[in-house]
């Protein structure tokens, strides 16, 4: 955490200073506002944190509910999600409070009496080490007061507005085009309505979302088919793994997805309900606590559950639906006209509870959009980016769907309709990055590069997250993890992973170069001088009177032990001036570790490569040391427009 830069800081350097529409933001909800959010879920909190960021842009979100959230549905937290809450500066603390997980126990119908169950299997829940961030388990309302916390805390000085119910949206013309009415939910002005006028609205109001409603989008997919009952208890039992996650198949049929919770004794479990059929009319749901309870211990027999509390409980059925689009743009508008309008989450997609993955998806889809508009407001980008959020993540969530099919109905198999006894752990194991959030890959777009380059950086795809990996800090030799020093800023991370030579200018030539090396064609300084000077940079976009880096964070990492690394002969770019006092930036200039090698560890080019990172922490480009004229080339689509060599404007 980096703060003091303007000025002596005594109190928590988690608040921020406010400014922009943080320094006077009004209590009541305005009439114009730039972002409307609708629904305080996880998409729509995430949205707003980010845009929090962005201290000149009008956000509010809107929430129907009278407060916070007390008890969410949503619990698991995939490894990609905690790498997220290391962006926004919570990881850590969400970690010491969260469950997590680290196997996951497989139960079946004992051979010798399949009346009975057995462990039949462990497996880690992390085989191949994709993160070294864990798998957790917490409820999502603390997810929820954590991106509050943010909001409060930012620049804006953003929080929920709640006790407002969505009603309808029309989209027109002007400088705020979407009408929206609401409605007061609660308190002394209940029922009456409210407008408001926005630039663009977000909805992220749930499966049954009324936003979606408002732009005409269908969902399509399968209709529900197969029940289960789940519910968070507190409960006196002799089943061994309550506190491992398990997948329990009985013999006597059913099965049992049991997932311990925080705090050391909750738990949740999801309970076979069975097959549904088209006559039940939702019966089902009417399905009691206790007749829940009764069927888990049929399951678990010979084990008994005791249940002493229940916190939660309900029953769902299984369905299966994807939106024709995340926007309000018609199939036959895209290229003509850009999005006003934006949908996320459970607005979007629908699917079982039980690969953990509704609030970790819904989380990087409120990524996603973000910074995008935050970029397209501000003045920084063109109103085309905004069209890229739907095309990539409709992409995700159809995959997820078909992920999420084949679990589900995997976990809805009797023992004897496996055609391998293994099958299920197999699966569990061999499909891990899909549900840790690592198998998303962003097709080429104009902010995802076609991969010609790929070769010098193996181990940073374009178009996948950026995988972390372990430095040592020139300045004052910490180790450190080279991604966690990039928060949730809205910044463009440009990462300049040096050649042979070290920045030193007194080092001879042979101990630049690294046994069997030739010299590079082009050099880290070289790179240094271009994005530092050159008017076709994009850091010569940067407003006038902005700190340098306000909207390029660019960072050096050299192959030599940070000893060997003089950091007065780092060129400037790499220690930007910042603040009213102008101090100097050590925390750019990194170094190998010489335990963990990040130029071995990701494949990257002796050479020297330059990686690209979107502020949503994915793999933009890999371009090489050189390769300056295709590196401005890609920004350029990205960047306000101005004549080659004209000085740069505020936004």
């Amino acid at each position: 955490m980096q703060f003091h830069h303007h000025g002596y800081v005594s109190g928590d350097p988690r608040v921020q200073s406010a400014s922009g529409v943080g320094l006077d933001r009004p209590a009541e909800l305005p009439d114009e506002v730039d972002v409307l959010i609708v629904g305080t879920g996880p998409a729509g909190m995430l949205t707003a944190a980010q845009l929090s960021r962005f201290p000149g842009i009008t956000t509010r979100i809107v929430e129907r509910r009278p407060g916070r959230l007390v008890i969410g549905q949503a619990d698991g937290i995939q490894a990609r999600s905690v790498e997220t809450f290391q962006a926004f500066g919570f990881a850590e603390r969400i970690i010491a409070e969260a469950y997590r997980i680290t196997e996951m126990a497989f139960w079946k119908p004992d051979p010798a009496d399949h009346s009975r169950i057995a462990r039949a299997a462990r497996t880690p829940d992390d085989p191949t080490g994709i993160s070294e961030f864990p798998h957790l388990i917490v409820n999502q309302a603390r997810v929820l007061d954590y991106f509050a916390e943010y909001m409060a805390n930012a620049p804006a000085r953003m929080s929920p507005d709640y006790g407002y119910e969505f009603r309808s949206l029309e989209i027109g013309d002007g400088d705020f085009p979407v009408t929206v009415r609401l409605v007061h939910s609660s308190g002394p002005e209940e029922g009456q309505v409210r407008v408001v006028r926005a630039r663009y609205v977000v909805g992220a109001d749930g499966a049954r979302s009324k936003v979606r409603e408002s732009i005409g989008c269908t969902m399509a997919g399968d209709q529900a088919h197969h029940a289960w009952g789940v519910m968070d208890v507190l409960a006196v039992t002799d089943f061994p793994d309550i506190r491992t996650k398990c997948a329990i198949q009985s013999g006597a049929g059913g099965s049992i997805l049991l997932i311990p919770r925080e705090g050391g004794h909750l738990f949740r479990m999801y309970v076979d309900l069975g097959e549904v059929v088209p006559e039940d009319h939702g019966a089902v749901r009417r399905t009691t606590i206790e007749q829940i309870i009764g069927h888990a211990n049929t399951i678990l027999h010979p084990y008994t559950l005791d249940v002493r509390n229940v916190a939660w409980h309900s029953v769902y059925e299984v369905a299966h639906r994807l939106t024709d689009r995340f926007d309000d743009v018609l199939p036959d508008q895209r290229g003509t006209r850009t999005p006003r309008v934006f949908i996320t989450g459970d607005a979007c997609h629908t699917h079982s509870a039980k690969a953990g993955q509704g609030m970790n998806v819904s989380l990087q889809d409120g990524f996603n959009l973000g910074w995008k508009l935050g970029h397209v407001l501000e003045g920084r980008s063109p109103a085309s980016l905004l069209a890229t959020y739907s095309a990539e993540r409709q992409v995700v969530a159809k995959n997820l769907i078909d992920f999420d099919k084949e679990w589900s109905t995997m976990m809805a198999k009797k023992p004897e309709e496996f055609a391998n006894p293994s099958e299920l752990e197999d699966f569990y194991v061999s499909t891990a990055e899909f549900p840790a959030g690592f198998m998303t890959q962003y097709t080429p777009s104009m902010v995802t590069a076609e991969p010609l380059h790929q070769h010098l950086a193996a181990g940073f795809p374009i178009g996948k997250r950026f995988k972390s990996a372990p430095v040592v800090r020139v300045c004052d030799g910490n180790p450190t993890h080279l991604g966690h020093h990039a928060t949730a800023d809205g910044r463009w991370r440009i990462y300049v992973f040096a050649g042979p030579a070290a920045p030193d200018a007194a080092t001879s030539p042979t101990e630049q170069l690294t046994a069997g090396q030739q010299a590079p064609p082009s050099s880290a300084a070289d790179f240094a001088e271009w994005i530092a000077n050159s008017p076709d940079s994009p850091l010569a976009a940067t407003p006038s009177g902005a700190d340098r880096d306000a909207w390029f964070d660019v960072k050096v990492i050299y192959q030599q032990d940070h000893t060997s690394v003089d950091i007065g002969a780092v060129p400037a770019v790499f220690k930007p001036s910042v603040g009213p006092f102008r101090l100097t930036d050590y925390e750019k200039v990194y170094a190998t570790d010489p335990a963990a090698d990040i130029f071995e560890l990701r494949g990257l080019d002796r050479g020297g490569v330059v990686v690209v990172v979107r502020p949503d922490q994915y793999v933009a480009n890999v371009l090489p040391l050189g390769a300056t004229a295709e590196f401005a080339a890609f920004f350029a689509p990205l960047l306000p427009l101005r004549e080659k060599g004209e000085p740069s404007q505020e936004a």
